[in-house]
């Protein structure tokens, strides 16, 4: 890997723009915290794309997205992972993860996902939520592989709902 080219990572916790405001933002969840993580079914890797923040990950540049499955047969299957982090007394942990399905057809460019899915399951996530049920049992070991990696400290002051519900534990 070139030394130049900054590795992507997890976005670190920041200290609270708002801190000391009682009005205009207080409340406000930040964006700040959360990382998207994409989960190639097929090939079983997972890796962090900040475009996918707006859309624009990697995987869903140049495609037109459909409201059902049907519409993309050959679809490639994808996870679009909501991470947040957060920090407890312990130390920092992954504190929201939830997921969201897609497919994608490179030769017709087309794809399907569902857009209000990928918006709530965002919110999810930084309000602190786990929702990885509808996960195939090969993606969530992949995920669980992948968090465990970048960061075992993270991973070791998360949830027991986060290792039970991605190692069936």
């Amino acid at each position: 890997m070139d030394e130049n080219k900054k590795k992507l990572a997890f976005n670190i916790i920041k200290s609270d723009p708002t801190d000391g405001h009682k009005g205009y933002g207080k409340g406000a969840l930040s964006l700040d915290n959360v990382s998207p993580v994409i989960i190639d079914v097929d090939e079983g890797t997972a890796e962090i794309d900040v475009g996918a923040m707006h859309a624009r990950s990697v995987v869903e540049k140049g495609i037109k997205f459909l409201k059902t499955k049907e519409e993309v047969p050959n679809g490639k299957p994808y996870w679009l992972v909501w991470v947040t982090i957060d920090r407890k007394p312990e130390g920092p942990y992954y504190a929201g993860v939830t997921a969201c399905y897609m497919t994608v057809d490179r030769e017709i460019r087309r794809g399907y996902k569902s857009l209000p899915e990928h918006v709530n399951r965002m919110d999810k996530s930084l309000k602190r939520h786990i929702i990885v049920d509808d996960m195939d049992v090969k993606s969530k070991q992949v995920l669980a592989d992948f968090l465990r990696g970048h960061n075992e400290v993270l991973w070791n002051n998360s949830n027991d709902e986060l290792k039970k519900g991605l190692l069936a534990e």
